[in-house]
């Protein structure tokens, strides 16, 4: 539905998209992650044909949004981060007058204004002025506008910025169902969001595309195995040796004493093994510690981010710092 090849994007002295490629598929819901500044947004403008590239191509459902960017747009429904609405209209006339500006049918207007105010919980607003709204339900207003012509693709930036919990909630459900006909490209800060609806993930930084894959599988490019977290209580030089003894066990560190007398933490680096757990308990049996506590450390969404954006930082400051000594030295 999206293929995005070899696209460049600059601004007068700033390369803001450097050579990002990428694909996705239909019925996939995408999470577009990245610092600020990272190209997110610049991206999604590109492929929405609101700005040129410099160079590369885009093609959207089988459209080049180069040289047939009206087209593309009939099939893009794209929510922005700051959703330009008109405040001195109601929410029923701005959805109304936004089916004349895509051109649908007259006799499906009515149909479609429903299904959107329904599908984004704004019947309590329906007829209520979008200036008096909260900023909320202007970002629902503005998904339902996005929804309005049931294009086959969704853009989405930021589309739970300012909303409750339960709106979120609700927001998270609607993009699950909508995937189910269409595909789905989303930018947002709030990574559980992404750990939650999203099937792979794109991330981005200083311009170019430094990570993708599904949760698991960049979890696993920067961990390669499991953490275990134990607490205990009894000798930890016998209880660390004891784990240090079971078949798959990479690495202990501990025993570290806690404040209970007699209690103490040992955290194990260990290869995938889905029945270490139980090898751990059987050890602390035979052993004579106590085991009160035993918790697989799963590696976050977050430390991922944070750990791939980081990596490309430093190689980049590192490359920089050659080039500089390069240049000294001749």
């Amino acid at each position: 539905m999206i293929s995005v090849e070899h696209v460049n994007k600059r601004f007068v002295s700033t390369l803001a998209l450097d050579d990002v490629s990428f694909s996705i598929g239909k019925g996939e819901i995408v999470g577009f992650l990245g610092p600020n500044g990272a190209g997110k947004t610049t991206t999604m403008r590109v492929i929405t044909g609101f700005i040129p590239a410099t160079s590369g191509s885009v093609n959207v459902a089988g459209y080049d949004v180069f040289e047939q960017p009206v087209e593309v747009r009939k099939h893009i429904g794209y929510l922005t981060e700051n959703v330009p609405l008109y405040p001195e209209m109601r929410v029923i006339e701005y959805l109304s007058y936004r089916c004349a500006i895509k051109r649908i049918p007259y006799k499906d207007r009515a149909r479609r204004v429903d299904r959107s105010v329904e599908l984004c919980h704004l019947g309590d607003v329906r007829k209520r002025i979008i200036g008096q709204l909260s900023k909320g339900y202007r970002q629902r207003v503005g998904l339902a506008d996005a929804i309005l012509a049931d294009p086959p693709i969704l853009i989405l930036d930021e589309p739970t910025i300012g909303l409750d919990p339960h709106q979120i909630r609700q927001v998270r459900e609607l993009i699950k169902r909508m995937a189910e006909d269409h595909t789905v490209l989303l930018s947002t800060h709030i990574l559980p969001e992404v750990e939650a609806i999203c099937n792979r993930i794109l991330i981005i930084n200083r311009g170019r595309i430094v990570g993708e894959g599904n949760p698991d599988e960049l979890r696993a490019r920067i961990h390669s195995g499991t953490s275990i977290l134990i607490e205990a209580r009894g000798d930890g030089g016998r209880a660390k040796n004891s784990v240090q003894s079971i078949d798959g066990v990479k690495k202990v560190n501990g025993p570290f004493e806690v404040a209970d007398e007699g209690v103490f933490q040992l955290r194990v680096d260990a290869s995938v093994e889905p029945e270490l757990r139980e090898k751990i308990f059987a050890a602390a049996v035979e052993g004579g510690w106590v085991l009160r506590e035993l918790k697989v450390d799963a590696t976050s969404l977050e430390d991922v981010f944070v750990k791939i954006t980081t990596a490309e930082k430093d190689t980049e400051d590192s490359a920089e710092g050659d080039d500089r000594e390069e240049e000294a030295h001749n």
